[in-house]
């Protein structure tokens, strides 16, 4: 018996060194993803703008998201931000890397990849700022540039056809030397003789990088392609110092119409259950992706 007891004892403070361990991710899990989507929802069923007391109207606030042509259209701004954004940003973050890792000399290395890297550490309103200067009509940088090789002015954030497109710009610029890290450090734990071994088959680089680069990379990629297409959907401060969602509301996304509905129209209550359907929408977009995983590595 005694020795059992002391058997049970350790197996419960390895238990609980283990769970000491889990515990602090598992508050901030609690604190700050689980009890605000709750919260959302609770809030989701009321009829509420801040002032007077909170109203309980059940699914109004979903019906009423239905008829909202407006929501639908900013939903689908949003769809082609993320069609816009994240196939460039899976293409050229998989490029870079595979360029860098190529290059031999580890200073010259570190010091492109700190490039590539150094729009990661700068506040997407600095980014923002730099990026309207560079976009501005007649003074900025790229339409002095066009100038010189004879292309006339471009609006830019000014046209509705080029906004969206100047905003995936500036989203790509930012976020690209981060996912060309993930990929880089995936590639250097693929083992060396893979390569050597398709080399002596006769492969050449094209193949190498199809038939043995690209499929180890799986994983990366699948990450990056879910956290590209969450961050496409919460682009919010980056539009909202750019063009405000103008002009004629064609960078009025998701996020920033529930900005406006919660904070300027005052409907907190409207603008909860709007945040909730947008919370469903990227979690089945990254369980669908999970799942296609899966069943590709079977």
């Amino acid at each position: 018996m005694g020795q059992k007891s002391i058997i049970s004892r350790k197996k419960l403070k390895q238990s609980a060194v283990t769970y000491s361990f889990v515990l602090p991710d598992f508050i901030g899990l609690l604190i700050f993803i689980i009890i605000p989507i709750v919260y959302s929802l609770y809030m989701s069923l009321y009829n509420w703008n801040f002032a007077n007391v909170k109203e309980f109207i059940g699914l109004q606030n979903y019906i009423t998201m239905f008829h909202d042509m407006a929501w639908w259209n900013s939903l689908m701004r949003t769809f082609k931000l993320t069609l816009l954004y994240v196939p460039a940003l899976f293409s050229f973050s998989i490029l870079f890397a595979v360029l860098i890792d190529r290059i031999r000399s580890k200073k010259t290395a570190g010091f492109v990849k700190t490039a590539f890297l150094l729009p990661y550490s700068i506040t997407s309103v600095i980014a923002s700022c730099l990026w309207m200067f560079l976009y501005m009509d007649r003074t900025g940088f790229i339409n002095i540039f066009l100038k010189t090789i004879n292309i006339e002015n471009q609006k830019f954030l000014g046209s509705t056809t080029q906004a969206m497109a100047c905003i995936a710009v500036v989203l790509l610029w930012i976020n690209m030397g981060y996912n060309i890290i993930l990929f880089l450090s995936a590639i250097k734990d693929i083992p060396e003789s893979y390569y050597e071994a398709a080399k002596l088959d006769g492969a050449n680089n094209w193949n190498i990088f199809w038939r043995i680069t690209f499929p180890l990379l799986k994983p990366t990629s699948i990450f990056v392609l879910i956290t590209s297409v969450i961050a496409s959907f919460q682009c919010l401060d980056l539009i909202m110092v750019m063009t405000g969602g103008g002009p004629a509301k064609s960078t009025e996304v998701a996020s920033l119409y529930i900005y406006k509905q919660s904070f300027e129209m005052m409907k907190a209550g409207y603008g909860a259950g709007l945040s909730v359907f947008m919370f469903l929408i990227m979690t089945i977009l990254a369980v669908v992706m999970l799942k296609l995983n899966g069943k590709e590595s079977k």
